[in-house]
């Protein structure tokens, strides 16, 4: 069974991944599937998303990656998959993906969507929390794979925080605060 599992995907995050692993224990062939979304201003091209995917997933022998515009379901139908994959952090989410799940069913009978319950570990993570945490100088390097974090970093113009701690020179002394002892 061939299940695409759809994305904007920019950056991946390691909830992704997670995501990626699981299904590719249970389909077939997972098609990681990134939408070209023309009403998006992505901080990476799909050309560099596929790149940075493709070397996320290498260790998993029936992962595919590929780009797509326009509906998912024909998507699905035109690479013969059976099933959308999707993922679920919060409430929020089953509500959006509860209902594009059964506008896809009106569109083609013939496609399921599975959903997954992310990992707790990954239940906050977003490619959106990520890119506003690099945008403000934190560390991503425990969010995304090292090759991801290092282009995000470049993007920014920065350097990695946790390549660059914060020496102890840096931090300018404290003034001491006198106090006086009663006698």
């Amino acid at each position: 069974m061939i299940a695409i599992y759809p994305g904007s995907f920019d950056p991946i995050t390691l909830g992704h991944l997670d995501l990626i692993g699981r299904g590719s224990r249970l389909f077939e062939r997972v098609i990681v599937a990134v939408l070209r979304n023309p009403n998006k201003m992505p901080l990476f091209s799909v050309e560099q998303r596929l790149d940075q995917i493709s070397l996320s997933t290498q260790h998993l022998p029936n992962i595919e990656v590929d780009s797509f515009d326009g509906l998912t379901v024909n998507y699905a139908q035109m690479r013969q998959a059976q099933v959308l994959l999707r993922g679920l952090r919060a409430v929020s989410d089953f509500e959006v993906e509860l209902q594009m799940a059964h506008t896809n069913k009106t569109l083609s009978t013939q496609i399921e969507t599975v959903f997954l319950a992310t990992s707790n570990e990954y239940s906050f993570l977003s490619s959106s929390v990520v890119k506003e945490i690099a945008r403000f100088g934190g560390s991503i390097d425990h969010l995304v794979p090292p090759h991801i974090a290092l282009d995000i970093y470049q993007c920014y113009n920065q350097n990695s925080p946790m390549l660059n701690p914060i020496s102890p020179e840096a931090i300018p002394p404290l003034k001491s605060i006198s106090v006086e002892r009663e006698a």
